[in-house]
């Protein structure tokens, strides 16, 4: 997925606003297993999946939990680093080699207050990163792990043959063993 795309899907912009932004935004690959961002550690770098799956884990009391995962197009940042420059709390993993665009979160302040048009893109790219975690808080609360599993599949069926089953159980909020039971059940 090109640049300019990903970007106008977040909010649109004007064309020398889009050529700002890119004067900043550099490609780079990693390879699968890669830990693109740490957890305990301010995070200067925002970054954008141009082709790849990754996921964001946390490791509390020793137990890894997935909460969220990235495919082509989605947004990679630590919100804690990028709104209040602190340590983030989530650790991002690649699950497949993975092509990104990376820009410098300090580079994006300076364009926020340069452009306007920079500056409510980054407001848009921020409201709807915090849609997608109220979605998340809300969709644990309310929805059982059979209609959690069935939105996956209907939004995001293809998490279910790029990722480890392992992966989908945790995000899920549950185990292997009951993953495997809903998806016979289908």
């Amino acid at each position: 997925m090109e640049i300019s795309q990903i970007l106008t899907e977040i909010y649109p912009l004007p064309s020398a606003s889009i050529s700002k932004i890119c004067a900043y935004i550099k490609e780079v690959s990693y390879e699968k297993g890669h830990i693109l961002l740490r957890a305990d550690k301010v995070e200067k770098k925002t970054f954008f999946i141009k082709k790849g799956v990754v996921r964001a884990f946390a490791t509390p009391e020793g137990n890894d939990i997935t909460f969220w995962f990235g495919e082509e197009g989605e947004t990679i940042l630590s919100m804690k680093s990028y709104v209040e420059n602190e340590k983030s709390y989530e650790n991002i993993e690649l699950l497949e080699n993975c092509d990104l665009y990376e820009v410098d979160i300090e580079h994006l302040q300076e364009l926020f207050n340069q452009d306007i048009h920079i500056a409510n893109w980054g407001r848009k790219l921020a409201e709807k990163e915090l849609v997608k975690i109220e979605k998340r808080i809300i969709s644990r609360a309310l929805q059982s792990a059979k209609q959690r599993y069935d939105e996956l599949l209907n939004n995001r069926s293809s998490l279910l043959q790029r990722v480890p089953l392992k992966f989908i159980a945790s995000y899920l909020g549950i185990t292997q063993v009951s993953l495997s039971r809903i998806r016979k059940e289908k």
